[in-house]
């Protein structure tokens, strides 16, 4: 069983992911968190296989405080892999910090939220 923890401001959205990576996979696990103070504290218990974090131009969503989490995450459980999800659309500069973010060896993945259903599971699969 792969445990995954879902970090978003938006619950339906939270919602919505959980449900297609449930459906997508019967081995993951999904837990989401209440909010993004209590993240760290519900991978140090579930020990995840991947964090996702929506990434927003709004405090706590804002990459920087997404990064302190994951260095936060690291530190206890090395091996979780980071997965963070921004509108490339809405918030193309964003996008485009978390890009580089990815190219710099800080998160392991990014997923544009237009994405489809089957490509979020198929890349969360294959982390």
């Amino acid at each position: 069983m792969r445990r995954i923890v879902v970090d978003m401001q938006n619950f339906l959205f939270a919602d919505a992911i959980a449900q297609t990576l449930r459906s997508a996979d019967s081995d993951f696990d999904v837990r989401k968190s209440e909010s993004p103070d209590k993240t760290v504290e519900l991978c140090s218990i579930c020990e995840p296989y991947a964090l996702l974090m929506e990434v927003t131009g709004y405090t706590p969503w804002k990459l920087e405080e997404r990064l302190k989490i994951r260095d936060e995450l690291k530190q206890i459980h090395p091996h979780c892999k980071i997965v963070l999800i921004v509108d490339e659309n809405a918030e193309k500069k964003l996008a485009a910090l978390v890009l580089q973010a990815k190219k710099d060896g800080l998160i392991d993945n990014f997923i544009y939220s237009s994405v489809s259903a089957a490509y979020l599971s198929a890349v969360i699969d294959t982390l």
